[in-house]
């Protein structure tokens, strides 16, 4: 029995890093998707309304020569 424990425990320890990446990597998907909702909606916000019409062109100046 304290065999089966101590191998069980080694056999867990030894996978916590794979254990600890894999809910990581679950983490930064699940932020990364409240983020790219998030961010088109302030960035709206932010900009200023583009006109609608332009006005007159610019006259270039005359060359002296």
């Amino acid at each position: 029995m304290s065999a089966g424990m101590l191998v069980g425990t080694a056999v867990v320890y030894s996978r916590i890093p794979s254990i600890t990446k894999h809910y990581m990597e679950k983490l930064q998907g699940e932020l990364t998707g409240v983020m790219a909702d998030m961010v088109p909606t302030q960035i709206d916000d932010a900009m200023p309304k583009l006109p609608t019409s332009t006005g007159p062109a610019v006259e270039l100046p005359k060359s002296p020569f």
